[in-house]
């Protein structure tokens, strides 16, 4: 009997860490054709995500934070936007701010910190809280991110575009990266350095489009970021007839109305107006609306496990 009892909890246990495991939605990409034609977008391949805003922080998890980004993956699948910063000899850690005052329990600017010297320190959410979660390296989160997330990778000031595609071959994340750029001079630097990596590009009236295009940039490696208010539906049929997939930003006044309105549905209506990744702040909100989205559309992707 006590063999059975010793059988059965072993059993117990297993299913247990399975059902745990089940409950992140993951997005996996065997290698990047698979996400050029992810990203390509049509009718038939559509299957909007949501992109967590510095990695979708919460009470008890702070932003630009590893523990964090996994949370995320519990709600949708995840594409995962974090900031890359220096430490003082030169480690790419995730950090947003210049200084750590409001993320963290050091204090000044991280630039006047070596690495180590940043492990002394806690992260804290955004209501302030300390917790027990240290400032990750961009090594850790390219490493972690493999077969769980797609990244879109913000650099601060000063960044090299250069040394995070290094790191992007490095860990071979080619097949789950995304490089923001926030003007035609970067994208062109980042379509020159690594010209198979997709790229996230300002494309907010169909002109701008035409100047990356002028600059050898083709609209199979761009993803467009329309702005933080939502665009005419005309410059999504243009987007869309190119096969360019959209990312709206919804931090801000976007994800303000919908907490302040909830039954409004705007997150629903969004997307069914034709943005195809959210990116913002009110992750649980917005993942229960697109999961309505994508049932009632009958969306579904072979690259979500």
């Amino acid at each position: 009997m006590k063999f059975y009892h010793l059988i059965l909890l072993s059993f117990l246990t297993i299913f247990a860490a399975c059902g745990q495991e089940e409950a992140h939605q993951y997005i996996k990409f065997n290698n990047i054709q698979e996400l050029y034609q992810f990203l390509k977008w049509s009718p038939e391949n559509r299957f909007p995500l949501i992109s967590a805003h510095r990695g979708g922080p919460m009470p008890g998890f702070p932003e630009n934070c590893i523990e964090t980004f996994n949370n995320a993956t519990t709600y949708n699948p995840m594409v995962i936007e974090f900031d890359i910063a220096y430490s003082k000899d030169s480690v790419m850690v995730i950090m947003h701010d210049d200084n750590l005052d409001r993320t963290s329990t050091g204090k000044g600017p991280i630039g006047n910190y070596k690495y180590e010297e940043l492990q002394s320190f806690n992260l804290k959410d955004n209501e302030g809280k300390e917790t027990s979660f240290k400032i990750p390296t961009l090594d850790s989160v390219l490493s972690w991110s493999k077969g769980k997330v797609l990244l879109t990778i913000d650099l601060k000031k000063g960044v090299s575009y250069a040394k995070v595609i290094e790191k992007v071959r490095q860990y071979q994340v080619e097949s789950n990266a995304i490089l923001i750029t926030y003007n035609a001079n970067q994208a062109e630097e980042v379509h020159r350095l690594a010209p198979d990596l997709m790229i996230s590009a300002s494309v907010q009236k169909q002109s701008e489009l035409k100047r990356l295009n002028a600059l050898g940039i083709p609209d199979n490696r761009i993803v467009a970021f329309v702005g933080v208010s939502a665009p005419d539906k005309e410059l999504y049929q243009f987007l869309h007839a190119r096969g360019i997939t959209t990312i709206l930003g919804t931090m801000g006044n976007i994800d303000k109305s919908a907490i302040a309105s909830p039954a409004r549905n705007i997150y629903y209506h969004l997307v069914n107006n034709g943005a195809d990744i959210l990116s913002g702040d009110n992750i649980p909100q917005a993942a229960e609306q697109l999961d309505k989205f994508r049932y009632n559309k009958k969306l579904k992707s072979a690259r979500i496990n």
